[in-house]
């Protein structure tokens, strides 16, 4: 199996020991086609030219990492044999991104009237990685996400009533309203944050990982084949904890797959400005894992990428770095007046808008009628009245609800003598007021 919608190159022989015999991502067949550029960046990317050279290392010579080098540009195929998607899946991935794009667009209303605290990052622009990788995972699957997490919640099934509520601080959240934006968290859908800081979810992600490997490897267990992905952005990828967790992770080929949403921006830090290399898939190889650069404003790219990798990683290949070049179309946060960036670069961002991208697809391969599309979207403005209506008219969470899943000992410090919660007591808060 190999990619159609990339090219790659096998990096060069470098001096590591090959731990195992499995085949490389993609052929032999492949040739290196030059260094690729960010499809976006306002400057040229300069690196030092490598000579093409066709791949005849013999296997047991080379590291098996394969790497994108360069993303094709090709005109679609028309043929509805060579489609790269069915009808069925075509309606999917857009009523998932609409769900996604107006959720986030529901967000921003009920911030801005006061139904939200604190921080919140809207999602808008980015829709395309989400839906491209989580709607091929299973439901035992993990997903560990960042402060941009709502629509990776959502993609993964947590219901836009759990998720809104949440945000509203609810006690009918998926959090019990203890979360908020930035940490939504489902036992049931396999989502274990939502991290707010900087590359903390990557650790987590990577023990995550563990069990799966544990179990099909030590425990024998048939079917155990579960994969994690690990969601986080550019500004991570300049972290220890990136590059600690991408070597535990290739050493013990654990199946994950780490991927970079590249919206170009680390709060109001250019991608260009903050690291050495701008290109991350990169990164990859010098582990011994895969790297990969795709277009993540093409759903049907990610996609394709998404499929062979999670594959990868369920047949026990081990990890693969997947960076999607994305752009986000609002500030950092809410509270963020995205002063920042260039309006030139905005605007070249918001003409290749993923969504825009997909409805044309569908409708130049008659895979979906514009009626068909205004269904999806009216079916969704409904999820989201409801969802709003419902976070609006649930209850705040109790206060004896604090200290919960703080301590682990029940008897702890957050219980009195007389085994009621400290902080149902009226004179738990006394004095604090002026803190």
């Amino acid at each position: 199996m190999s990619f159609s919608a990339t090219n790659f190159a096998q990096p060069r022989p470098v001096p590591v020991e090959v731990r195992s015999n499995e085949k490389p991502l993609s052929s032999d067949s492949f040739r290196f086609r030059g260094p690729p550029s960010f499809l976006g960046s306002p400057h040229s990317l300069r690196f030092n030219p490598i000579p093409p050279f066709k791949l005849a290392i013999p296997h047991s010579q080379r590291s098996n990492a394969s790497a994108v080098t360069h993303i094709a540009n090709g005109k679609m195929v028309k043929s509805s044999a060579n489609l790269l998607i069915t009808k069925e899946e075509g309606l999917e991935l857009y009523e998932d991104m609409i769900l996604g794009r107006y959720f986030e667009d529901m967000c921003a209303q009920m911030y801005y009237r006061g139904k939200m605290f604190g921080f919140v990052h809207l999602y808008n622009g980015q829709e395309a990685v989400s839906t491209g990788f989580i709607k091929l995972l299973k439901k035992e699957d993990t997903v560990v996400s960042t402060y941009r997490d709502h629509v990776h919640a959502l993609s993964k099934g947590v219901s836009a009533r759990a998720v809104m509520s949440e945000l509203f601080g609810k006690a009918t959240g998926c959090c019990r309203g203890q979360g908020g934006s930035m940490h939504m968290f489902s036992k049931e859908h396999n989502v274990i944050g939502g991290f707010a800081f900087i590359g903390e979810g990557i650790p987590v992600a990577t023990g995550a990982a563990f069990p799966s490997k544990y179990r099909r490897e030590v425990l024998k267990e048939a079917g155990a084949d579960q994969v994690t992905l690990a969601f986080f952005g550019d500004g991570t990828c300049n972290n220890g904890q990136f590059y600690e967790c991408l070597n535990m992770a290739a050493l013990w080929k654990l199946p994950i797959i780490f991927v970079v949403e590249n919206n170009l921006w680390a709060i109001g830090m250019s991608h260009l400005r903050a690291t050495s290399d701008p290109e991350i898939w990169k990164k990859g190889p010098a582990f011994g894992m895969p790297g990969v650069h795709v277009d993540g404003m093409d759903v049907l790219k990610v996609r394709e990428v998404a499929k062979e990798v999670i594959e990868r990683a369920r047949r026990g290949d081990g990890p693969t770095l997947v960076e999607c070049e994305t752009y986000r179309f609002r500030g950092h946060s809410l509270a963020d007046p995205d002063e920042l960036r260039d309006p030139a670069e905005k605007a070249r961002y918001a003409a290749r808008d993923p969504i825009s991208a997909l409805k044309k697809y569908l409708f130049e391969n008659k895979l979906a009628s514009e009626q068909e599309l205004k269904s999806i979207d009216k079916k969704i403005d409904e999820v989201l009245d409801d969802a709003v209506e419902y976070s609006d008219e649930s209850p705040l969470p109790r206060r004896s609800q604090l200290l919960e899943n703080v301590f682990a000992d029940p008897k702890g410090f957050g219980i009195g003598p007389d085994g009621k919660y400290r902080c149902e007591d009226p004179k738990f808060t006394q004095g604090t007021a002026h803190v």
